[in-house]
Order: C-alpha cells, then sequence, then structure tokens
C-alpha cells in the first residue's frame, strides 16, 4: 500500500514518525480509513488496540457524542500512554452525525488529567483536539 504525500500530510498533522507506537481506541465504521492508512504508513507499523501492552506514544480515540462517558475514554486511554505522549481526541465534524460540543470536551479533559493544546481539521468529517498530561506540556517549554 502507497500512502501519497497528501495522505501522509493527514499523519504529519497528528505529530506522528516513523518509529512511533500509536494506539487506537474507539473505531468503528465511520472512522477515516485514509487517515488511518496514514497513520500506519507513516509509523511503519499497524496500529495497537486497549489489549496492548506496548507504550503509546500516540492514542488516537475516535468518539462521539453518544460512545458513553468521554472521561472514562480518556482515562483509558491515559493506561498505555508514554509520558510524553499525546492523545489525539477525534471527534465528528460540527453538522455531522455524532458531533461533540467544544465546550464538553473543555469541561472534561482537566478532570481527566488532560490539557488541550491545540485543534485541527484532523479528516474529510473528523476534527481532532490535542490533549497531553500537564507534565508533558511543561517538559516542551
Amino acid at each position: 500500500m502507497s500512502v501519497d504525500s497528501g495522505s501522509a500530510g493527514m499523519a504529519a498533522r497528528l505529530g506522528i514518525k516513523p518509529g512511533m507506537v500509536v494506539q487506537e481506541l474507539g473505531w468503528d465504521e465511520d472512522a477515516d480509513e485514509d487517515l488511518r492508512d496514514s497513520v500506519v504508513e507513516v509509523s511503519g507499523s499497524e496500529m495497537v488496540d486497549e489489549d496492548t501492552d506496548e507504550v503509546a506514544d500516540v492514542v488516537i480515540l475516535w468518539w462521539r457524542e453518544d460512545d458513553g462517558d468521554l472521561f472514562d475514554a480518556l482515562t483509558d486511554a491515559l493506561t498505555s500512554l508514554a509520558d510524553e505522549g499525546v492523545v489525539w481526541l477525534l471527534v465528528p465534524k460540527s453538522g455531522r452525525p455524532g458531533h461533540v460540543e467544544p465546550g464538553d470536551v473543555t469541561e472534561v479533559a482537566p478532570t481527566a488529567g488532560l490539557s488541550q493544546t491545540s485543534s485541527i481539521s484532523a479528516a474529510k468529517d473528523w476534527s481532532g483536539i490535542r490533549l497531553v498530561t500537564p507534565k508533558a506540556a511543561r517538559s516542551r517549554r
């Protein structure tokens, strides 16, 4: 499989680099396959799931409004995350089914021990919210 430079750019926007361990949580049939393929291509290996024993450099969490408790999902995302790791919370864009209000993330993330650092357009139908532990945010200054 070959990902063109435009598709590889999708993974680059998420900070994915060769050799990184990327954990994927919350996958469903509506997940963006081009983004997923880009992450696999750039990182050089398949993404790991919630049952992994590996430490993840990046956790990609697909999340929709009706997926349950966001706090629980975010704390689960931290289980395998490296100390300097990043959680990318991917939510449907405004007007798409399952859209999550930005205020919901802003309210829940600090309670889960995460700080929001940026938001991007991650894929055609998905927005990405970059979350880090406060310790990781401090060490990058």
